[in-house]
């Protein structure tokens, strides 16, 4: 689902109606939000939160998982930072695609602090991430 196999070009590329159909690279962006930010700590801090975002079969969990958090999306994907660099197509032209930053870029928080700050600037970095 939605892996290029063509050719391994960085970022989402527009759904093809034809295999001949010319490559249409859809834009990156990044976008900022507390509560999107706290979605990535938690996912960094809960395996199995972070398996629900990235199951690409289960795409009502990830609706959920966003909803309860404000989201409202009909066609929303999570990927891996190594999916988003490996190249993505979209499957419908109303997916919204986000990327989880990698959390082995980010170090254990001292006590009493988040990894909040630390989202928020991955997010940042990282296009269309979440």
């Amino acid at each position: 689902m939605g892996q290029r196999n063509q050719k391994p070009e960085r970022g989402i590329w527009k759904n093809k109606a034809n295999i001949n159909d010319q490559d249409v690279k859809v834009l990156d962006f990044s976008y900022t939000s507390d509560v999107l930010a706290q979605l990535v700590v938690d996912a960094w801090a809960s395996n199995p939160l972070k398996q629900k975002l990235l199951n690409h079969n289960n795409q009502a969990a990830v609706q959920t998982e966003l909803a309860n958090r404000g989201v409202f999306l009909n066609h929303p994907v999570v990927l891996t930072e190594a999916e988003y660099n490996t190249g993505w197509q979209q499957e419908d032209d109303d997916e919204v695609v986000f990327v989880l930053p990698d959390e082995a870029r980010t170090i254990a928080a001292p006590a009493g602090q988040t990894l909040l700050e630390t989202a928020k600037l991955l997010m940042a970095v990282t296009p269309n991430g979440i």
